[in-house]
């Protein structure tokens, strides 16, 4: 995001010091204003340079080079001038705001702490506050810069891309009623934007107002909604306990938008909440059809097997929804691999084993090579295996809390037949993360194996509960998303 803000009163600022400077000639500092005023600024710098060169200590002349520089496109030399203007002398306004200005249009965190001097120099000054909030904004700290945005809101009423940062930062506080308030503004004066309309819908159920986002939608709903605008649309019906007009508004969604595979999940979580159990594996089985190889899509219907106990058909859909997205199961350490993430190994291993070259007793280095290792679905007796099974009993060795690490090592001891091992690595992941996903379908699948299958329905059961609770969590995140890509796309 980019907010432009130009602070109008830095330039009478430095003249005014200038002019009144006991340390200049009269004649100099006029000459060097007139050509500053007249954007002359290769003749500033020229009168600016003799003017240094008997007054190198004067923070004004520095800042007025700054602020030359600056009208010339030169960045670089402008920030430097005006932050040696700022060490000969601090609380220099016209400096403090000129690198303030360019820290800002850049959006370096270097500005953070700048206008943070100049706001302690000028606390009401709110395009201060205003540069400052949007910098805490891109800088992820939404905690800091909220004050910020509240008390510049004047500035951003007519700056649509500040107010919906602002949003984005009261909805990641889960300050939603707020944000809501906001977002209002906003519609008032573009109400024709669907996009607008569904941000907010989406910010009220948020908030828990189902009745209000229906409101909000209701425009949309009364001409031809798109699937996204129906699919908020149930989401409201089914939290304002209007079941029947959430499912017609799914249903005409799946219409719409029949690959949606999101549209599917949402029906069958709805399917389950009621117990309308075959209805909704009807409806995910229309899904499957068309979209074959969505793991998500034979995850919740196998859910809804496991609430009519048919757990032999819920393992089957487990099984073929983990062999079409095993890597679904990466760690949090592994998927912030950007070569993981590309299924480019090599190269994730390859930085991984030379970090381990300094640190050999790193658990989580240990870990990562052997999830790296394993997602590659090494045959034991292999050198691939023997280092993946080495590295994982070494990381649960040096770090026995290592979760992710007993998951990866009850998949090797799986790989070699080594079922009893297995279920033993799987209750100990579980035991740090009864929602391990990964370690639920392990601990089914290796206890199978063995004379414990009593077991298995539980499990099930708990791995159903966990693929729920992990979708609800799924659509606020999309939610979030949607506002969020709102306040990107301005």
């Amino acid at each position: 995001m980019r907010i432009a803000f130009r602070p109008s009163s830095i330039l009478n600022l430095f003249l005014a010091l200038s002019l009144s400077s006991s340390c200049l000639p009269a004649q100099t500092s006029q000459q060097i204003a007139s050509a500053l005023r007249q954007s002359q600024y290769e003749k500033a710098l020229q009168l600016l340079h003799t003017a240094l060169a008997t007054s190198p200590s004067n923070p004004e002349l520095w800042t007025m080079r700054g602020v030359a520089f600056r009208g010339l496109g030169n960045t670089k030399d402008a920030l430097a001038s005006f932050k040696h203007a700022l060490k000969l002398a601090p609380d220099t306004i016209p400096a403090l705001q000129g690198a303030a200005q360019i820290d800002f249009d850049q959006g370096s965190a270097a500005g953070i702490p700048i206008i943070e001097h100049l706001l302690e120099l000028r606390p009401n000054d709110l395009t201060s506050h205003a540069m400052l909030a949007a910098l805490q904004y891109q800088q992820g700290n939404c905690a800091s810069a909220l004050p910020h945005f509240e008390r510049a809101m004047p500035v951003f009423e007519a700056r649509p891309a500040g107010l919906h940062a602002y949003v984005t930062c009261l909805v990641r506080q889960k300050q939603f009623d707020t944000a809501a308030t906001v977002l209002g503004r906003t519609l008032e004066t573009n109400s024709g934007n669907a996009q607008e309309r569904r941000v907010l819908a989406s910010v009220q159920l948020m908030a828990k107002h189902p009745e209000q986002s229906l409101e909000t939608l209701a425009p949309l709903l009364s001409a031809q909604p798109d699937a996204q605008t129906l699919e908020l649309a149930s989401q409201a019906y089914e939290q304002s306990h209007q079941t029947e007009q959430a499912v017609d508004a799914l249903r005409e969604a799946i219409l719409r938008d029949p690959r949606n595979a999101n549209l599917y999940l949402d029906f069958a979580a709805i399917a389950e909440k009621h117990q309308s159990i075959q209805v909704g594996i009807n409806v995910v089985n229309d899904g499957i059809n068309l979209q074959p190889d969505a793991a998500a899509l034979y995850f919740a219907r196998g859910m809804l097997y496991v609430q009519l106990s048919e757990y032999d058909k819920a393992q089957n859909d487990f099984d073929k929804a983990y062999q079409l997205d095993p890597k679904s199961s990466l760690s949090a350490a592994a998927q912030g691999l950007t070569a993981v993430q590309q299924n480019d190994f090599s190269s994730a291993l390859s930085g991984i084993q030379q970090k381990l070259g300094a640190r050999p007793n790193d658990p989580i280095l240990l870990y990562m090579q052997a999830d790296v290792l394993a997602e590659q679905d090494p045959q034991p007796g292999t050198p691939e295996f023997t280092t993946a099974l080495n590295s994982a009993q070494k990381a649960v060795s040096l770090n026995p809390a290592l979760g992710p690490a007993h998951t990866v090592l009850a998949k090797l001891y799986m790989t070699s037949n080594r079922y009893p091992d297995a279920v033993s690595e799987c209750r100990k992941a579980l035991h740090d993360d009864p929602a391990d996903q990964t370690a639920l379908y392990h601990l089914v699948h290796a206890l199978r194996k063995t004379d414990q299958q009593a077991e298995i329905p539980g499990l099930l059961k708990q791995l159903a509960l966990v693929r729920k609770q992990a979708a609800s969590k799924k659509r606020e995140e999309n939610r979030f998303k949607l506002v969020e890509g709102e306040s990107e796309s301005q």
